[in-house]
């Protein structure tokens, strides 16, 4: 079970990125549970989208010492550095396309935390958002969280900023795609101007001129990016209290997408 959640090749990139295992001057103390059984409980939890307290025994670890290793890792943004080491290893292979990028936003309903809010769709209950950048073939490289009210157009300029360098197949890092798909939610002047300012081409549907169907061409890579995302149950509803611990499984849920890709 736990060699086919963490496979050899995630196990050591993921070893790159976890912080040392802390040590005790004076001795003592409970053996410490490896960190790739607790890793596979984490990746149980968040494609099962079971509680911590219905971790299998099986993994060793019980879910109350996988719960305080994850909340210890999301700390050290080790999810965040694991995501962006996995698109490193793509962009080295050439296997990232910046030639088309696309955005989008997905909403799901939020029993409690920060960064929530009435959602617009769903009756006004409180709720959380999920912003993403995707490179042409629907790879996320850039992720964000918000209140299920923030409007889509707020979330452009942080999520393209939020885009890490990633290292490519030959050149320097690359950070910034050639062309940007979106719907109508992002049909702001400014965000135009200010996506050209950054060498940026923008494709995206103007309000009563044309339909946001016409993206459908390119801009469906990113939909099916959505239901990736819906593989990992944990992200269907949000029950955490803290956002970062939210957002930890968003990333999560992104690095086992690429790293699919990055074993094909």
């Amino acid at each position: 079970m736990v060699e086919r959640l963490v496979p050899d090749g995630l196990w050591e990139l993921f070893q790159r990125v976890v912080p040392e295992v802390p040590t005790r001057p004076q001795g003592g103390g409970r053996r410490r549970y490896g960190d790739r059984e607790v890793l596979a409980a984490i990746i149980f939890v968040a494609t099962t989208g079971c509680t911590w307290a219905q971790v299998p025994p099986v993994f060793g670890p019980s879910g109350a010492t996988a719960h305080r290793r994850f909340m210890e890792w999301s700390q050290a943004r080790v999810w965040a550095k694991l995501h962006r080491l996995v698109l490193d290893e793509l962009g080295s292979r050439g296997e990232l396309d910046w030639s088309r990028c696309a955005i989008d936003s997905v909403n799901m309903r939020a029993l409690k935390g920060d960064l929530t809010g009435p959602n617009p769709v769903d009756r006004g209950k409180k709720g959380s958002k999920i912003h993403l950048i995707t490179e042409r073939t629907g790879l996320p490289i850039s992720i964000g969280i918000s209140g299920a009210n923030l409007h889509d157009s707020q979330a452009l300029e942080p999520l393209v900023r939020g885009i890490p360098p990633i290292r490519s197949r030959r050149g320097p890092r690359r950070r910034r795609p050639a062309k940007l798909h979106g719907d109508k939610g992002y049909d702001y002047g400014h965000l135009r101007r200010w996506l050209r300012q950054r060498g940026i081409q923008h494709r995206i549907a103007r309000k009563g001129i044309e339909s946001s169907k016409r993206l459908g061409r390119h801009r469906w890579t990113i939909e099916r990016t959505m239901s990736w995302l819906a593989g990992c149950r944990r992200l269907h509803r949000r029950y955490e209290r803290k956002a970062v611990h939210f957002l930890a499984f968003t990333s999560i849920a992104c690095t086992l997408i690429c790293y699919r890709r990055l074993t094909k």
